[in-house]
């Protein structure tokens, strides 16, 4: 199975920064930039539910432009050429479809809103926007942030606890990319199953809110700050 660093897209550079210092510190601020971001839509509907969600393609770039700003001359902007997934047997689909599966999934998480449990929509959503791949670079992290965002509001509220569900992925993505590969697999067969992400996704909602439970019984403060590690 891949590796963190192997699984990564490989398309033709559009990078703005060369130096793996400066980048490190632009992708970890861009990272709560991002995350900010994802707070900010899901306090807006979930204190105000008369609003009706709907996933559109435009949310979904600006999460992505948080995630690239200033690192990538396509933040932002669906990619504008094919694009490869290191050591994965998925192979993206073309650009020109790009625009148009997105819209497709996104459709899908609207249509359905009622009818799937939120564990199913945020693996959904997780899923199908790794398999579109439809920017040059930061697809996985754009797609736990959607998710993420997908399953906060789907499920009414801000889930509580720091050990937030992106953190957990970020911290061991192995479990993640195999999951990935299993609904991938089903793709090619004709098949929608991201059960294997579903049951993932439980397991990382349980230990968030078990964070929850741990904070509130335990004596004392702890002694370092949260420094979310969300990429």
């Amino acid at each position: 199975m891949a590796s963190d660093e192997s699984r990564h897209s490989k398309a033709e550079s559009a990078s703005l920064v060369d130096d793996e210092e400066e980048r490190a510190r632009l992708e970890a601020r861009n990272a709560l930039s991002q995350f900010d971001l994802v707070l900010k839509i899901i306090n807006d509907f979930v204190t105000t539910p008369e609003r009706v969600f709907r996933l559109r393609p435009s949310m979904i770039q600006n999460l992505h432009r948080e995630a690239l700003n200033g690192l990538s001359r396509f933040a932002g902007n669906w990619r504008p050429a094919g694009v490869e997934i290191g050591q994965s047997m998925h192979k993206p689909p073309g650009v020109h479809l790009v625009a148009a599966l997105v819209e497709e999934m996104c459709d899908y998480v609207n249509e359905n809103w009622s009818a799937k449990t939120p564990i199913h929509l945020a693996s959904y959503v997780m899923w199908r926007l790794n398999w579109i791949h439809p920017f040059d670079d930061g697809n996985g992290r754009t797609s736990r942030a959607v998710s993420y965002l997908v399953l906060c509001v789907r499920s009414g509220m801000l889930l509580p606890g720091r050990n937030t569900i992106p953190e957990q992925i970020a911290a061991n993505k192995e479990p993640y990319y195999q999951a990935l590969e299993v609904a991938d697999e089903a793709d090619r067969k004709g098949g929608l199953d991201v059960s294997k992400l579903e049951a993932l996704m439980s397991d990382y909602l349980a230990a968030q809110l078990l964070d929850v439970f741990n904070s509130a019984t335990r004596q004392g403060s702890d002694s370092e700050p949260h420094v979310p590690k969300l990429h």
